[in-house]
C-alpha cells in the first residue's frame, strides 16, 4: 500500500492493490493496514458484540423492550431533516458532508475520513483523508463498491492527525469501534450512513446498462422511500422507476456478495449520528445516538431543518412476502417476474398504501434481519451461532422464524 497525495495537497489517498478474496469480507481497510490480524477482533462478520459496542459507544446497549431501540438501536432522538440551502450536488441536501466541513472550519477535527469518486470511474469508491472544509465537496454522493476507508488511519495517523471524523458504512464503523482505543487518536467523531446491499462497481456498471441505453451518462442513482428509484443525467433530466419495475429478475442469484445479504446492522447503529433515508418520507433521517451526536448536529445550527419522523401503513404483508421470495430463491436474489400490468399497478399502490416513514424503516429491518438468517442457514450455518445477535432473533421471530439447536449462542456456551 502506498500513499498517493492528490492533486490537491489537503486530500491523500492511497493507491490499494487488488484485495486478496476472503470469505465474508467487505475490505473495510483493516487487512490492509500493519496488523492485519486485527481483523479477527474487529470483523463484523466473524464474532461481533453489538451489546458491548454498544455501551462502549453510547454507554448503553440498545432496550430490546422499546419498539424503536429493537430495530433501530440507541438513540437519544430521531428527526427527519433537511440542509437549507441544500448543497449543491449532495444525494439528498448534503447533511453528511456540512457536519464534515463544519468539524473542520471550527477546527474540531485535524482530517476527515470520507469516501470520494475514482478519477476513472464516478462510480468507484475511493478513500480519501481531507483536511480542508471545501473539499468535503468532493465526497458528495453515492458510490458502489468495497472501499478499504479504515487503511487511511494509519496515515492519517503518521501525518500528525490527532483528532479525526470518520464517515462510513455499518462494516467499516464496527470495526473502527472494535479497534478505537487501540488507535491513539485523541478523539475520533463517527458519522455513519445506513447501508443496503453492496455489490462491485462492475456489478453496478451492469445494472446501470439495464436502466437506460445510455448509463455511462447516468450521474446519481438513489433508492428513496416512496418506493421510487430517482436517476440524474448528465444533460440535467430526471426520471423515476418504481421499485417493482425494476430490472432485478434480470440480474445474477451472486449479484449481492452474502455479507450484504447477511448483515446485521443496516442503520449503523455504533455511529455517533445516522443520517439516511428510510423513515425521511422525502427528507433525511437523522438518528441522534448520544452527546457528541448532538455536538454534530450543533454544528449545523440554523442550516438543519427539522421535523417530527411519521408513520403509516402496515408491513407485515410486504414482509411475509419477502420472507416467501426470499425461501424460494434459494440463496438467489428474492425477487420473482410480474406481469407488467400487475408491476404497473402496485407501482402506484405502494407509496400510496404501502408501510411509510417509520413503519417503512421497521420492514426493511425486518427484511433484512430474515434475509440474514435464511441465507447464513443455507450457506454458512455454522456462522450463524457467532454472527446473529439477539435483537435480530426478535425481528425474524413474528414471522415464524426461531433458531434451531446450535443456530444461537447461549450463555452457557461461553
Amino acid at each position: 500500500m502506498d500513499t498517493v497525495p492528490a492533486p490537491n495537497p489537503h486530500i491523500t489517498t492511497v493507491d490499494f492493490a487488488p484485495a486478496v478474496p476472503r470469505s465474508l469480507c467487505t475490505d473495510c481497510g483493516i487487512s490492509r493496514s500493519s496488523d492485519p490480524k486485527a481483523c479477527g477482533r474487529a470483523c463484523q462478520f466473524i464474532q461481533p458484540d453489538y451489546p458491548a459496542l454498544e455501551a462502549q459507544a453510547h454507554g448503553r446497549a440498545r432496550d430490546i423492550g422499546k419498539q424503536d431501540e429493537l430495530f433501530f438501536g440507541p438513540y437519544q432522538r430521531m428527526v427527519m431533516a433537511e440542509l437549507v440551502p441544500a448543497s449543491p450536488g449532495a444525494q439528498w441536501t448534503g447533511i453528511t458532508t456540512r457536519i464534515g466541513a463544519r468539524l473542520l472550519e471550527t477546527g474540531a477535527v485535524d482530517a476527515v475520513l470520507a469516501i470520494g469518486p475514482h478519477p476513472d470511474d464516478r462510480w468507484r469508491p475511493l478513500p480519501m483523508l481531507i483536511t480542508r472544509a471545501e473539499d468535503m465537496a468532493k465526497v458528495r454522493g453515492m458510490r458502489m463498491g468495497y472501499a478499504p476507508l479504515l487503511a487511511l488511519l494509519e496515515p492519517a495517523r503518521a501525518a500528525g492527525h490527532k483528532r479525526i471524523a470518520v464517515i462510513g458504512i455499518p462494516c467499516q464503523i464496527h470495526a473502527l469501534r472494535a479497534l478505537e482505543a487501540e488507535l491513539g487518536f485523541e478523539r475520533i467523531y463517527v458519522i455513519g450512513t445506513p447501508c443496503s446491499d453492496n455489490t462491485t462497481t462492475e456489478n453496478f456498471h451492469t445494472f446501470l446498462g439495464l436502466l437506460s441505453d445510455q448509463p455511462e451518462t447516468i450521474s446519481y442513482l438513489e433508492f428513496r422511500a416512496d418506493y421510487h428509484v430517482e436517476l440524474r443525467f448528465d444533460d440535467g433530466k430526471t426520471r423515476d422507476i418504481p421499485f417493482l419495475q425494476l430490472p432485478i429478475s434480470d440480474l445474477p442469484g451472486d449479484f449481492f456478495p452474502l455479507t450484504c445479504r447477511t448483515c446485521v446492522d443496516y442503520t449503523n447503529v455504533l455511529a455517533d449520528i445516522t443520517v439516511g433515508y428510510m423513515a425521511g418520507q422525502g427528507k433525511q433521517w437523522l438518528l441522534v445516538r448520544n452527546e457528541r451526536g448532538e455536538e454534530l448536529v450543533r454544528l449545523l445550527g440554523d442550516e438543519l431543518h427539522c421535523a417530527e419522523v411519521g408513520s403509516a401503513g402496515k408491513r407485515a404483508g410486504p414482509v411475509k412476502g419477502f420472507k416467501t421470495n426470499t425461501e424460494l430463491a434459494a440463496g438467489g436474489l428474492p425477487l420473482r417476474r410480474m406481469p407488467k400490468m400487475l408491476r404497473r399497478i402496485f407501482g402506484w399502490l405502494m407509496p400510496r398504501i404501502g408501510p411509510r416513514g417509520k413503519e417503512f424503516a421497521r420492514a426493511r429491518l425486518e427484511m433484512k434481519a430474515i434475509e440474514t438468517v435464511l441465507h447464513l442457514r443455507r450457506a454458512e450455518p455454522a456462522r450463524m451461532k457467532t454472527m446473529i445477535p439477539d435483537h435480530i432473533w426478535a425481528l425474524v421471530k413474528p414471522y415464524g422464524i426461531e433458531p434451531k439447536p446450535g443456530e444461537r449462542h447461549e450463555p452457557s456456551d461461553a
